[in-house]
Order: structure tokens, then sequence, then C-alpha cells
């Protein structure tokens, strides 16, 4: 799933042009603070819808961190994409009202906890609470979420969000995507052997940067399939 955080529409036309028809591409990441934003999200899903039958999940980096009220405008600003990626670090009211409003208008709410970087958790010197993640995915879970984002860099931790998760889930199946490889170090077979069965590799500038986006996206996808 190439993450699309190039600058100008023409960049990408040719990131989509040159890899939509790469084996192994699910999808493609759209994002409010690079290309789409500037042009809003019709436009942009209008002219990518040309090229591509691919579906189009659109990051806001990151959505569920403002007040309630707004999950509705949310919710409707990205009603013509199949999913959306949430990360409600500003509280339970906030989740609960933007998974619900996102989930109205039949776009799957796709929910993370833990981010990539570095200093992230309180016990490796940031700002969220260790038990932040386990609590976002509990709720997430009780509203009916199974799409969840989990940092593919720290194939420890995708280990334990994807059994934690199955537990919660019971039987319903759950997909899990992950960013954080190539240029955050993550590599794609290592989170491919504790991912699962259905896992999307989130991959941005190991794509968009290379020389050659075709081969770049063929070689990233072949870690996948092989693994």
């Amino acid at each position: 799933m190439p993450a699309c955080d190039v600058l100008t529409l023409a960049e990408l036309i040719k990131l989509v042009d040159q890899t939509r028809d790469v084996e192994g591409i699910g999808a493609y990441k759209l994002d409010a603070m690079s290309c789409v934003g500037p042009r809003g999200m019709e436009i942009v899903a209008e002219v990518l819808g040309a090229l591509t039958d691919l579906p189009f999940i659109y990051d806001h980096q990151k959505a569920g961190n403002d007040i309630p009220d707004l999950g509705g405008i949310f919710g409707q600003n990205v009603n013509m994409v199949k999913a959306a990626i949430i990360f409600p670090f500003a509280g339970p009211a906030t989740q609960e009202a933007w998974i619900k409003a996102v989930q109205d208008e039949g776009v799957i709410p796709v929910v993370g906890g833990e981010m990539t970087h570095p200093e992230f958790m309180v016990a490796d010197g940031g700002y969220i609470a260790d038990d932040a993640p386990r609590r976002i995915f509990e709720l997430a879970t009780e509203l009916g979420v199974r799409d969840f984002v989990v940092p593919g860099n720290k194939p420890e931790k995708v280990q334990a969000y994807r059994k934690l998760l199955e537990g919660l889930c019971g039987d319903d199946p759950i997909s899990l995507y992950a960013p954080g490889f190539v240029a955050q170090g993550g590599v794609i077979k290592e989170a491919a052997q504790v991912a699962g069965e259905s896992w999307h590799a989130i991959v941005g500038r190991g794509i968009y940067q290379a020389g050659d986006m075709h081969a770049a996206a063929v070689e990233h996808c072949s870690q996948i399939i092989a693994a």
C-alpha cells in the first residue's frame, strides 16, 4: 500500500500510474498534509479513480484528535474513500464519535494506537500512556472495528497487538496495517512473520522517492508474497 505523501497532483498521478498494475498493490494511502489537503478529497478521488479501480484509504494524520462534535464533519468529508485511519489520542468520547461518524457514512474505520517514531510511549520517554493503545483497541473492537494500524518497525509490538486484537475479536477476522518500513528501519519480511494472514505493509518514501517507482513497488511487494 503506497503512502502518497507527495506534494503535487502531477507526482500523485505519476505514482499511481507507475504502480497500479504491480501484483501485491492493494490500495493507496492518501493524507491531508500533502497533496490531498490543498486540492480537496473529491478532486483527488476523481482524478485517481480514472486511473485505477483499487480502493483508497485516507490518513488525516492524525484523525480523532479533536472534539467529538467534529466527527460528523470528518465522516462526511471522507465518504468517497473505502476506509479512513483514526488515531484517537483525544480520549474515548472523541474516539467513539469519530468511529461512529465514519461508519455511518459507509466508510471502514482503521484504528491505530501506537506510532512508529521514538519517544512516543511514556516508557520510551514520550507523552502517551503505556496502556493507551490497549484501551484504544478495546473500545474500537467494542464499536465493531476489525481493521487496525500497528507499528511495522516494531515487530514485537505487531505480534503483541495481533494477539490482543485476536483475543478481543474472537472468531471475527482482523486486518492489520503497518507503516514504518524502509526509511524508518522496518523490514517487511520481519513484520510478515508475525502479522498474520491479513495485513498490509504501508510504504511511502521507499516507493515515491525511488528512481524507478514501479521496480521499487515490485521489490517491496515481493517481500510480502515470499513471506
